[in-house]
């Protein structure tokens, strides 16, 4: 979240070799998420694309996130209550509760970018452009999903 705009997301998988960690370093699956429409776009594991999870054979990509826009809201709200101009929310999915938001971290990796395929030059400058302006959570969040087709043509 940048500004209050989510600008990017990825899940976070845990695998065999990860031994059940969400952590990429130790061998989880990051996969860049569609600001727009919650679909997986690109996963990588070690540094390297995959397709499918390595022990379920899942495929990732064109899967959507269930309860993304709850997601994406848990996010903006959490960095609201921050001073960080940019920030990671790490939001988990409980079978119970739905999405809760686990922790934010004011560095977030950049492992997000690689996920995504794309950098955060564009997306933090198209949200400099126009973030001078108040606008609700509501409005921040159908302009981030229009300024995601222009950063995902990029």
């Amino acid at each position: 979240v940048y500004r209050g705009y989510p600008i990017m997301a990825m899940a976070r998988l845990p695998t065999g070799a990860s031994q059940g960690r969400a952590n990429l370093h130790q061998g989880a699956i990051g996969v860049g998420i569609d600001i727009r429409t919650g679909k997986m776009r690109h996963a990588i594991m070690r540094n390297r694309s995959v397709v499918e999870h390595p022990d379920t054979h899942a495929r990732l990509v064109g899967r959507v996130l269930p309860q993304f826009d709850r997601v994406l809201e848990i996010a903006m709200a959490a960095a609201e209550e921050t001073e960080l101009g940019y920030l990671g929310a790490d939001v988990v999915i409980d079978a119970q509760k739905g999405p809760v938001i686990l922790e934010l971290n004011a560095r977030p990796g950049l492992s997000v970018q690689m996920c995504n395929r794309g950098g955060l030059l564009k997306r933090v400058e198209s949200v400099d452009a126009v973030a001078h302006e108040p606008r609700d959570a509501f409005e921040r969040l159908e302009l981030a999903r229009e300024f995601s087709l222009l950063w995902s043509a990029q």
